[in-house]
């Protein structure tokens, strides 16, 4: 999983008038939308701003694109991020089959995670897109973060603390921001071991139940060279 790296936001105004509210009854709240979204969560657009912090140098680098998520049904989960800056790449996500395009190379990598882990890429994958409370609370310890805004939104952070040894050996620590609106996640930030993270910020963001096949799959040129991973 570890090629996915890279790869997937009032309750202050009213603390001035009242005492303040339990941070448990506050991470019930979050839940309580997540799970009000999850039921009929099919499929989201869009744009994506993706900040990837490489420790050991102490340097930021920034994609810009676009992301389309699709889950027609449970356990069936498809994704297309198309970076277009600084330089373009698309990422093809279609359970446990992950296919990276470099335009410039005219290349393909292609890599399977395998059947048997295809429950742990779920998990990774669908982080805030459309997970519910009980989900994510058999797979991670969960915390309140508190009220911030993220791209526009009034969101909620929540802290996530991998329960799988496999998983909490590369990615000890999860953020989520998951919005007021509509419970869904806005921005999320994965910590690696090492100090490296990214943050995945996604504005403008449009819930759409009818994505089409043909917008979360590779649009791929004649004599595209795939590679296996």
């Amino acid at each position: 999983m570890r090629v996915l790296n890279g790869w997937i936001v009032c309750a202050l105004a009213l603390g001035c008038l009242a005492a303040p509210v339990p941070a448990a009854d506050d991470l019930a709240a979050v839940f309580a939308r997540m799970d009000q979204a999850a039921p009929t969560f099919k499929g989201l657009r869009a744009d994506i701003k993706k900040v990837a912090h490489t420790a050991v140098i102490n340097e930021d680098t920034t994609d810009i694109g676009t992301i389309i998520v699709k889950v027609p049904k449970p356990h069936d989960f498809h994704m297309l991020i198309d970076l277009r800056e600084p330089d373009k790449k698309i990422v093809s996500i279609s359970g446990t089959l992950v296919e990276m395009y470099y335009p410039k190379a005219n290349e393909v990598q292609v890599y399977n995670v395998g059947k048997g882990h295809k429950a742990e890429m779920e998990q990774f994958m669908r982080l805030g897109f459309g997970s519910n409370s009980k989900e994510m609370r058999d797979a991670y310890t969960v915390t309140y973060g508190g009220p911030e805004t993220v791209a526009g939104q009034k969101a909620t952070r929540i802290v996530l603390v991998p329960k799988s040894a496999d998983l909490v050996a590369m990615y000890p620590k999860f953020e989520l921001w998951i919005s007021d609106a509509t419970g869904i996640s806005i921005q999320q930030k994965i910590y690696e071991q090492g100090g490296n993270y990214t943050v995945a910020t996604y504005p403008n963001m449009k819930i759409d139940p009818n994505i089409p096949d043909s917008a979360v799959k590779l649009n791929l040129p004649k004599g595209v060279t795939r590679r296996p991973l």
